[in-house]
């Protein structure tokens, strides 16, 4: 039985007509940009997240940019990260000439590691961003803590973890604001690009909102120096549609994720995601730990299984951050997490065969 990494179809056989209905009424109404369909997604995901404002962006990476831009984050400031991440975590640190600070992670969540946030805090640090990886949420508690100490602003990385809660707060409603990716793969996937910003800070939300649509505030009345970065409506509605059932397929996701762990336990050289009791794992991904990774993935491929890595070299050895001078070694929890870390296929609608049929094939692999 071959087993793509992600299947969308039957999602997408769900929603389709709702998605047709709001299409119709987005070309009737000829609204395509900053349009109904995307304010009345703006109000939902932020009572969604627990929030009082959501911005609407054109991705992620553009979301977590303005968020800092929002911040002020601006030249010879430092901004803390983990290194286990996507680049574009740091990247957008960079866009605001600012300078990305990467520290180790967690050796059971490959989440920000609290203390080492702490030892990295220089006077320069005006800025933390703990990112919510694979889908459970970082440690929030002590990390704000620390921020607050040193006047730190903390920015969540939520691209990963739509849904899933912190000891009962919904992600979204933990730092002072918040950045989701609604990147086709995502547990709330767009069909395109999207992001979003949520906060529950006025200010932020004010500035965001300008930062979005080239820094106006009428229609030729420019604040500050802003850019393009605005939902599309057409997105929107696929969005709105699919946030009715986004509770309901993370749960179908934890179900999976239970089926994995429970036919993984035979398997010793495996590591299985370990969630921690105080919150909840939406499983964006199913990460799990390997020895001879590459080797393994080459025969689960061979086998008609979609794996995937998520992610083999941590930011602090990328190319792109030569200049930043770290080596190998520096952050060894996550070089081990990189050189092992593999993602097996996780959707909502994955049915327990397809799951058992996973395991075998790693099984074998191994």
């Amino acid at each position: 039985m071959s087993i793509p990494f992600i299947d969308f179809r039957e999602q997408n056989r769900l929603i389709a007509a709702e998605v047709d209905t709001g299409f119709k009424k987005v070309f009737e109404k000829g609204d395509y940009i900053l349009g109904e369909q995307a304010r009345l997604f703006e109000e939902a995901f932020a009572r969604y997240c627990e929030a009082k404002h959501g911005v609407g962006v054109n991705s992620g990476t553009d979301a977590l940019h303005l968020a800092l831009l929002a911040l002020g984050i601006d030249e010879n400031d430092e901004v803390i990260l983990p290194t286990h991440t996507f680049i574009a975590t740091a990247l957008c640190v960079s866009f605001c000439r600012a300078k990305p600070v990467f520290v180790d992670v967690e050796p059971d969540t490959y989440n920000i590691d609290p203390e080492a946030f702490r030892k990295a805090i220089t006077k320069k640090t005006k800025a933390v961003i703990p990112v919510h990886i694979y889908g459970q949420p970082a440690n929030m508690d002590e990390i704000t803590s620390i921020a607050r100490e040193h006047g730190i602003k903390v920015v969540e990385d939520a691209a990963q973890a739509h849904g899933s809660r912190y000891k009962n707060r919904r992600v979204g409603s933990l730092g002072d604001v918040a950045c989701f990716s609604f990147y086709p793969t995502k547990s709330l996937g767009a069909c395109g690009d999207a992001g979003m910003i949520v906060t529950s800070d006025k200010g932020i939300y004010e500035r965001a909102l300008m930062l979005r649509d080239y820094g106006r505030q009428g229609r030729y009345e420019h604040k500050i120096k802003g850019t393009n970065s605005r939902l599309d409506t057409i997105q929107a509605v696929i969005l709105n549609a699919k946030l009715k059932h986004l509770d309901q397929w993370n749960q179908m996701r934890a179900k999976n994720a239970a089926a994995y762990a429970e036919l993984l336990k035979p398997l010793k050289d495996v590591v299985a995601p370990v969630t921690k009791p105080d919150r909840t794992h939406v499983f964006q991904t199913y990460a799990v730990l390997v020895p001879n990774r590459d080797k393994v993935m080459e025969a689960m491929k061979a086998q008609g299984i979609g794996v995937l890595i998520h992610y083999p070299i941590g930011l602090h050895l990328q190319e792109a951050y030569a200049e930043l001078g770290y080596k190998k070694g520096d952050f060894p929890v996550a070089e081990k997490v990189a050189d092992q870390v593999m993602s097996l296929p996780m959707f909502p609608h994955m049915t327990r065969e397809q799951v058992e049929t996973v395991v075998a094939a790693l099984k074998k692999s191994l």
